[in-house]
């Protein structure tokens, strides 16, 4: 197992996969950035820790370290855009959510992007595909979780504030119906704004994963970072952001994604 590649494995059908927590940035690619902090804005932050609880249900969890301004392992191998015709990032990122650019001079090119697809993107999904293999065996149907957070205002991606939850199953085709509906029951029993498939309807990994005639189930989950830390509304500066994280301040949001959890399992097991 390569140092930045987490697995933990746990027995339950559920699978929750962390594409973009990671803040690991190797230094011959940080030697190429304008600034390490631009690359390392955009992350999800500390989503890692709270979905601590996670492993307490049964689920296994797997996890890049690597930054996604290194290689964004929920982007289409191929390069073509998830969205096509609205503002977005690529497979090997050159700017950040607000247009900056990352490099100082020349970009990753075709050869540079393949190398890091190779040490990054190919084991990443091994791992995850060997997962849900590993647990299809063991249940009859397993969900993917894809665990995701943003800041709640980034004008160039999307207007206004965003919702707390943002619900994605890639316009209802990566998991059953029932699933989504469990899932928005349980949101929608908290205090937190919610919406299915809006400005965010699943990355490459829902989409690729999400397989419901053949047992797995995938959705993707996109928090709005202010239910589970500070998200100010300016614009984002190396003195402010990120801001800390806090288990006070998180767990009114820990405590819903709790219920978001057991309702997959629920649906898993039924």
């Amino acid at each position: 197992m390569m140092d930045w590649l987490e697995v933990h494995r746990g027995d339950a059908p559920l699978v929750v996969s962390f594409p973009h927590t990671g803040t690991e940035i190797p230094a011959d690619v940080e030697a190429q950035l304008i600034s390490p902090w631009l690359a390392r804005k955009d992350a999800d932050w500390w989503i890692h820790r709270l979905y601590g609880f996670a492993r307490e249900l049964g689920a296994t969890t797997v996890r890049t370290a690597i930054s996604r301004s290194v290689i964004d392992v929920n982007r289409d191998p191929s390069g073509a855009s998830l969205y096509p015709g609205q503002a977005t990032t690529e497979l090997c990122p050159t700017t950040t959510f607000d247009g900056e650019p990352l490099y100082l001079g020349g970009e990753p090119n075709e050869s540079e992007i393949a190398r890091r697809r190779t040490i990054y993107f190919e084991p990443y999904h091994a791992a995850l595909a060997a997962e849900l293999k590993r647990l299809r065996e063991i249940h009859g149907k397993v969900v993917l979780y894809e665990a995701h957070s943003i800041r709640s205002v980034i004008p160039r991606l999307f207007d206004g504030t965003l919702p707390n939850f943002n619900l994605g199953t890639n316009s209802g085709t990566s998991c059953d119906d029932a699933l989504t509906s469990a899932v928005e029951a349980a949101c929608d029993a908290s205090s937190f704004s919610r919406v299915t498939n809006g400005r965010f309807k699943g990355g490459w990994t829902t989409r690729h994963y999400g397989q419901p005639a053949n047992g797995v189930h995938a959705i993707q989950m996109e928090l709005a970072c202010r239910g589970y830390m500070d998200d100010p509304a300016a614009a984002p500066t190396p003195a402010t952001w990120p801001t800390p994280y806090s288990e006070i301040q998180a767990a009114p949001m820990r405590a819903a994604l709790t219920d978001v959890l057991k309702a997959c399992l629920a649906f898993a097991k039924a």
